[in-house]
């Protein structure tokens, strides 16, 4: 198991976004973070990446805290951010550099592998640009690229196709089902639907800080007596139940 999360309760006040907050992201498995705007999707991956402490709970990568060792913590874990964070003194080239070092990587084992995801992206002829000057789906890409070369265990993907062409889309979609295949943990949070029920082996679904339903799609359509044809249609009728409560 790689990602558990266990009553996490917090966020940043003394009121807390997240309420004994529970789910596990298994080898293997990539799971959805569905909710709306402010149901705690950013809030729950910000806790996970160490950027806000638990008022309350726990989260583990493969059993180790961040407490526990905070580089070792972190170097399982690789980041898509919804929005690029570019350094706007470096190239694509230094960037990738930098990456490598974060993670200790043996560059000249390491690079083979870049080449290969620049090329998937359409990047490996811009490796001496300045990634700052470029589109917005041009700087997902980079940080996409960034992130697939670690080798981490555990990938974090927010709102991972905002921006993206629908090519970029495919081949991204196609990256997270091979790491998956290699037995990475895929959390990825959108609100793209189609795509994450395409992509996703189960979804937890958050409301106002809470996990509202987890499981695939079938568990959930039984577990709420829900006759939904798709995620999407489930997650409007669990809304809409939500908001008359």
């Amino acid at each position: 198991m790689t990602l558990k999360i266990t009553n996490l309760t917090g966020g940043y006040g003394r009121i807390p976004v997240l309420q004994h907050e529970s789910f596990t992201v298994e080898n293997g498995q990539t799971v959805a973070l569905i909710g709306l705007n402010g149901a705690g999707k950013s809030t729950t991956i910000k806790h996970i990446m160490g950027l806000l402490q638990p008022q309350q709970g726990t989260i583990t990568v493969d059993g180790l805290t961040l407490a526990d060792d905070i580089q070792a913590y972190r170097q399982k874990i690789a980041y898509v951010p919804e929005l690029p964070v570019l350094y706007p003194e470096l190239t694509l080239k230094e960037h990738l550099e930098l990456t490598m070092m974060a993670y200790n990587l043996d560059p000249q084992k390491t690079w083979p592998q870049a080449q290969k995801l620049l090329k998937i992206f359409r990047l490996d002829n811009k490796l001496n640009w300045f990634p700052i000057n470029f589109s917005k789906g041009m700087k997902q890409k980079v940080m996409i690229v960034c992130a697939f070369v670690t080798p981490a265990q555990l990938f974090i993907i927010d709102e991972p196709f905002t921006g993206l062409d629908p090519l970029a889309v495919r081949d991204l979609l196609k990256l997270i089902q091979d790491k998956k295949q290699q037995g990475a943990a895929i959390l990825m949070s959108t609100h793209i639907l189609t795509n994450a029920q395409q992509s996703a082996d189960r979804f937890v679904l958050l409301n106002h800080g809470q996990v509202r339903a987890q499981g695939t799609l079938e568990q959930i359509q039984k577990e709420f007596q829900m006759d939904a044809a798709n995620l999407e249609e489930l997650y409007v009728q669990m809304s809409k139940e939500d908001a008359q409560g």
